[in-house]
């Protein structure tokens, strides 16, 4: 069951021109990208590179400060990547650049992304998934009846931006949210720069409305996206892809398998099963059906009413929102009383509907998939 540090100290030893770039790279440096880089990388106006070992140093020292992280899952083995990459020598030659982190509320916006020259006379944009904010959570809701969220326009302008002072082909990736801004920035940016792209990989990422998917951008990039996702997967399942998707075997179960330090790697790859669990596919079927059944007004009033009661908490972050649980609790229960008949029964209607919707799907434990 080898994972990320598995792979740094398989292939730690050998740069990008002695082995190629493979999918294993791919979600190094996606996981990069949540690393806490602000006030120590360069953001994108500027030119300067830092390399990426002294970069790791520095973000090591504020990661042992920031003990709360442990605390979550998805971050728990943060404080173990700087000296992983520092100690390989395929990474920490790399340089990083052109980091921006972005969070504003009034937009409902949350995007960051970050810039690695892997030596190899190419470069990889990395666009980091949801993070610890609220905000991010809210605007992942969002895709649900917005075809266009701020976020995926943003990174088309910041990887137009920073096309022009990079040299050489273009690598994109991302994780969770960031794999869609991946795929929707290379399907939207300028066809110069879009040439330039290479691969684009998408790893356990939500998909898109159908207008997006038939666009002719889409149609440009699709055979150069590499689309991964866990077999439990239960967010890149989320909308439609509009291309295919290999199934990679994680350690874990359950949600947990969203994380990246869970899946599994061999030395130049990561390990793939047939197909997705049972319990994938039941929680796809049962969103998929749950979501049809509101139409877009709908589910903007839901979203919309369910995270006023979670900002009613005064939390900005899952790790404030952790911290005061009881308080937060009582905030919420307080912030559902002031909501006007209509919006409480919109919000009961709507959440036993997910529940009937689990109910009428149950089967799927039972009967197997028919395959076409």
């Amino acid at each position: 069951m080898a994972n990320i540090f598995d792979y740094l100290a398989w292939r730690g030893d050998l740069d990008f021109s002695q082995h190629p770039f493979n999918p294993a790279d791919n979600i190094v440096l996606c996981q990069l990208s949540y690393l806490p880089m602000d006030n120590i990388v360069s953001g994108p106006d500027t030119k300067e590179k830092m390399d990426l070992s002294q970069a790791m140093k520095m973000i090591d020292e504020k990661l042992k400060a920031a003990v709360h992280i442990k605390s979550l899952a998805m971050y728990r083995d943060d404080p173990r990547l700087p000296d992983a990459l520092i100690s390989s020598k395929r990474f920490a030659n790399c340089r990083i650049f052109g980091y921006v982190n972005h969070i504003d509320t009034n937009r409902e916006i949350q995007f960051s992304a970050v810039c690695i020259d892997t030596g190899d006379g190419s470069c990889f944009v990395s666009f980091r998934g949801t993070d610890f904010s609220l905000i991010g959570w809210k605007e992942d809701t969002n895709m649900s009846f917005k075809e266009v969220i701020p976020a995926q326009k943003e990174a088309v302008n910041y990887l137009e931006k920073m096309a022009y002072t990079i040299k050489g082909p273009i690598r994109l990736g991302g994780h969770s949210k960031g794999g869609n801004l991946a795929v929707y920035a290379a399907s939207n940016c300028d066809k110069k720069i879009q040439k330039r792209i290479t691969e684009i990989y998408s790893n356990d990422a939500p998909g898109f409305h159908k207008k997006i998917i038939e666009s002719e951008g889409f149609a440009q990039i699709r055979k150069r996206v590499q689309s991964f996702i866990p077999q439990g997967s239960v967010v890149g399942k989320f909308l439609e892809q509009g291309c295919d998707y290999r199934v990679v075997k994680s350690s874990q179960i359950g949600l947990l398998q969203h994380e990246l330090y869970s899946w599994e790697v061999t030395h130049n790859d990561m390990v793939y099963v047939d197909d997705v669990s049972v319990g994938s596919r039941f929680v796809d079927k049962t969103l998929r059906e749950w979501i049809g059944n509101l139409d877009n007004e709908k589910r903007e009033q839901f979203f919309d009413a369910l995270f006023t009661i979670i900002f009613a908490t005064e939390a900005k972050s899952l790790v404030e929102l952790e911290r005061s649980r009881l308080k937060a609790a009582g905030r919420m229960i307080k912030a559902l009383g002031k909501f006007d008949i209509s919006t409480r029964r919109l919000i009961r209607n709507t959440i036993m509907e997910l529940f009937r919707s689990a109910t009428r799907n149950i089967d799927t434990f039972i009967k197997p998939e028919k395959k076409e």
